[in-house]
């Protein structure tokens, strides 16, 4: 295969379509999410995550599960973790079992601001969506998020 195959040109543009088509939506549901929250699309996705713990079995997620749920890396995550610390949205506590391990619970005010910016999270992807419709070479990606059903 060379660089000008067309199974690779074509794969390559799919990617450019994908990349483009997650590129705006984060866009414009960070622009929602700061505008009306103060909450970056990261820190959001954070609260999400966290607020779904839960204390049966298994239901703490260490910090590498919560880098590998909101895509980041676990330096990039722990610093994530502190903005919302610092700001009252979290709070670290160590594992009552493993006291080398730290958990990080979303706090009331937290769970707040969370439930307040889901509705413009939401909105706001679907605007993206539309949006993306409309452009012929992203229809396709936005049919296929359209019709998953991934879970959380």
């Amino acid at each position: 295969m060379t660089a000008t195959d067309p199974a690779l040109t074509a794969l390559a543009q799919g990617w450019c379509a994908l990349s483009a088509l997650h590129g705006r939506i984060e866009a414009h549901i960070e622009r929602a999410l700061q505008a009306k929250h103060d909450l970056s699309v990261r820190e959001y996705s954070l609260l999400d995550v966290l607020s779904r713990q839960h204390d049966g079995e298994g239901g703490h997620l260490q910090m590498k599960q919560v880098a590998d749920a909101v895509v980041l890396s676990q330096s990039a995550t722990t610093r994530l973790v502190t903005r919302l610390e610092d700001r009252g949205l979290l709070e670290r506590y160590l594992c009552p079992t493993d006291r080398r391990g730290i958990y990080t619970n979303v706090t009331e005010a937290g769970l707040r601001l969370l439930e307040e910016a889901r509705p413009t999270n939401d909105a706001a992807l679907r605007e993206a969506l539309d949006e993306a419709s409309r452009n012929p070479e992203l229809a396709p990606l936005v049919r296929v998020v359209e019709s998953l059903n991934a879970p959380a």
